[in-house]
């Protein structure tokens, strides 16, 4: 299977395709809090060349469709969308926080197999995008909340007896783990070093997520900060 992946939803813009049978995967990972707009398509056109593959050959595009910024999250889906309808391709849409989780699920420090992973990004006005999983299924839907909302949340779900170690990752990982030790008692988390998704990991785990359903739309979980003027409009003129 031939996969092109997208991911523009933080602070980086990355895309990536991935051939399954030949197991070889070619890839671009740019930082950048402003301009995936510009780099994408030189990127995808990058990866595509290098991999010697056409948009005809492709099985699959993929893309993380948020949450993330409003910009970031709507130009990757409106990129993948076109490049589907254009090359007549399925097209998958994966949560940002999922694929964080899944690649942390892949790199599990000794002593926490089977430790909850929570996934934290900072979505600003002191607020996180987050969701918590455990055994690679998730414990909520994404949200956006407080942290001390996000870790009440979790630590009421853990199940009695169960001592509640857990995985932090995202960028908003490190400012919540003092908050995580105070609500169970305990010094047993780790900060993952996993940070933000990557179309590298989404390609390598679209090929065993189900591309059927409704049609791939940005994951917005509050308004937008832009709000369109009201009483600010020029009368039209009659004649």
């Amino acid at each position: 299977m031939l996969v092109l992946a997208l991911d523009t939803c933080f602070d980086a813009c990355s895309a990536a395709v991935l051939d399954t049978l030949a197991d070889r995967l070619v890839a671009r990972f740019e930082p950048m809090a402003t301009g995936h707009a510009e780099r994408l398509v030189p990127m995808i056109g990058s990866v595509m060349a290098e991999a010697g593959v056409g948009f005809d050959e492709l099985h699959l595009i993929a893309v993380t469709n948020g949450p993330g910024t409003f910009t970031g999250t709507r130009i990757g889906v409106a990129a993948a969308r076109s490049l589907a309808l254009a090359a007549q391709k399925p097209l998958l849409g994966a949560s940002s926080l999922a694929v964080i989780a899944a690649q942390v699920a892949m790199e599990v420090p000794d002593g926490f197999a089977g430790a909850d992973i929570l996934v934290a990004m900072d979505a600003r006005r002191d607020e996180v995008y987050f969701q918590g999983f455990r055994n690679a299924k998730p414990l909520n839907p994404p949200a956006v909340l407080c942290p001390l909302e996000a870790i009440d949340g979790w630590v009421g779900g853990l199940p009695n007896g169960n001592a509640p170690r857990c995985i932090l990752a995202g960028t908003a990982a490190k400012a919540i783990t003092s908050r995580v030790q105070h609500a169970t008692g305990q010094a047993g988390c780790h900060v993952s070093s996993v940070s933000l998704p990557s179309a590298a990991f989404l390609a390598r785990l679209a090929p065993t997520l189900s591309h059927e359903g409704a049609p791939v739309s940005p994951l917005y979980l509050r308004p937008a900060d832009a709000k369109p003027q009201i009483g600010k409009s020029i009368s039209r003129v009659t004649t």
